[in-house]
């Protein structure tokens, strides 16, 4: 029985950000951005030998006769080269996956499509294509992408046919060691693969005979069988119940399906997925140079506090700008919970951002700034709003933000949900009152708007901010 996509988004999500989330990427990954599977890099082999490759089975035999009758690897090294050294677009699929949280992607595919995405990600991959390259570690690197079945760059040592795979064990045992290890300590999720590599195979079958039912629990995506797709109803029965009997062999190894009738789906709940794993990072706007009643000094800094130090008690990230009045108490109260609970994993629950300071240019400094803005809002899922005020330092006159409500446009932008504490005022109060008569697109605030406008009592404001932010992970 195939799983569904909320059971896969709740979990995967929970994987993610506790940091055991992994991703293997099959030539199906690849095949939008334009290049071939497996069965394509074979079929203008085959021919050659006068094979139809449509009409084969066992494709890895296909391989090693080609590999035979040309005498030796260098034609297939080529084809190799020929297929995969394009320089194709980034499909949307391979971006999303590449911003998600995740350190250690596996593949076998030969292309740089998950690298290349990575890079274009801001992020730093460190690639192992070769057995001797497990042995050392890139400075500074975001993430991991093992390429088990070797690079386009280099074609010769490539695994494609039979008896690479039947070489395997010899000249890259390690990579079979270091699946293992990922297969059993963390989640992963296959996308684009159609679970025939004998190499996958025989590691599943590894883990299964050594942990027996205790085996971890992995997802992958497969198109379901449609019967519109089929003129012989024969035909129709026979793939449904071989899908059915995959299925269920899959899920013996641990790996749960989620089946989708259009690939399109596969990039709805990849975004979703994306989406969802960000709702833990909760950014805090606002900032206050007038105090107005009842808004103290010493309440503002009580609430900012104990708003920050509730949500990560909730096990959130607080992301801060270091608003004016506002930053040092979101720090202190943040601290105070990660020192007493938390095990002082400060970077896991704290992520500081100050902007930029001494940039007399003004036109170069509102870019920067919203730059930074940009980059902040694009790792955070939860906006708060509080306060939001400040004096204009020629008339003395008290003004809205406009740092807070910048920042209010760009979380809109990205997607972010927004929650204003309308009852501290100035920037807050003009959110939610445009929240308020735009309520249909903010349904997570409807049973909370009111007393978001009104309550000025700091435990009840705690108490309803983190009960919102808790729904989002149902």
């Amino acid at each position: 029985m195939a799983v569904k996509k909320d059971e896969l988004i709740r979990k995967y999500v929970k994987a993610m950000q506790e940091g055991n989330a992994a991703v293997f990427a099959g030539a199906g990954l690849s095949r939008p951005s334009g290049f071939v599977d497996w069965k394509g890099l074979l079929r203008p082999l085959a021919s050659d030998i006068d094979l139809n490759v449509d009409k084969e089975t066992d494709l890895l035999s296909v391989a090693q006769f080609y590999r035979n009758k040309k005498g030796s690897h260098t034609p297939i090294s080529q084809a190799i080269v020929d297929a995969f050294s394009k320089d194709v677009a980034t499909n949307e699929n391979v971006k999303i996956i590449t911003r998600l949280p995740i350190f250690t992607y596996w593949t076998t595919n030969y292309d740089k499509l998950i690298e290349k995405a990575l890079e274009e990600a801001n992020r730093n991959p460190e690639v192992k294509s070769e057995q001797d390259q497990l042995a050392y570690i890139k400075h500074d690197r975001d993430a991991i992408v093992y390429k088990m079945h070797g690079d386009v760059t280099r074609p010769a040592t490539a695994v494609l046919t039979k008896s690479d795979y039947e070489l395997y064990e010899n000249k890259r045992p390690l990579f079979r060691t270091a699946l293992k290890g990922d297969l059993i300590s963390k989640v992963f999720l296959f996308i684009g693969f159609s679970f025939e590599d004998p190499n996958l195979d025989y590691i599943l079958s590894q883990i299964h005979s050594l942990l027996n039912e205790e085996v971890p629990e992995h997802f992958c995506f497969f198109k379901r069988v449609q019967e519109a797709d089929y003129s012989d109803k024969a035909e129709y029965g026979y793939d449904l119940a071989r899908q059915e009997m995959q299925t269920e062999n899959l899920k013996y190894y641990g790996i749960q399906t989620v089946f989708v009738d259009s690939y399109d789906e596969i990039t709805e709940i990849l975004r979703e997925l994306e989406k969802a794993s960000k709702m833990k990072n909760v950014f805090i706007s606002g900032s206050i140079e007038e105090y107005v009643d009842p808004w103290s000094k010493d309440r503002v800094e009580e609430f900012a506090g104990k708003l920050a130090g509730a949500l990560v008690h909730g096990d959130c990230r607080v992301y801060s700008g270091f608003g004016l009045g506002i930053g040092s108490s979101v720090v202190n109260g943040a601290l105070d919970i990660i020192y007493n609970e938390k095990f002082r994993h400060v970077d896991e629950h704290l992520c500081l951002r100050p902007f930029p300071q001494n940039i007399s240019d003004p036109i170069k400094r509102a870019d920067r700034w919203k730059k930074y803005r940009e980059g902040i809002l694009e790792e955070t899922g939860i906006s708060i709003f509080m306060f939001g005020n400040k004096t204009d330092k020629t008339s003395g006159k008290l003004l809205e933000a406009d740092g807070c409500i910048k920042e209010y446009e760009i979380a809109k932008e990205k997607g972010n949900l927004i929650i204003p504490i309308g009852s501290t005022g100035f920037v807050a109060k003009k959110i939610l009152d445009e929240v308020k008569a735009d309520i249909t697109n903010y349904s997570y605030l409807k049973d909370y708007i009111t007393q978001l406008e009104s309550e000025t009592d700091i435990d009840k404001i705690v108490e309803i901010v983190t009960e919102i932010v808790k729904n989002q992970e149902k």
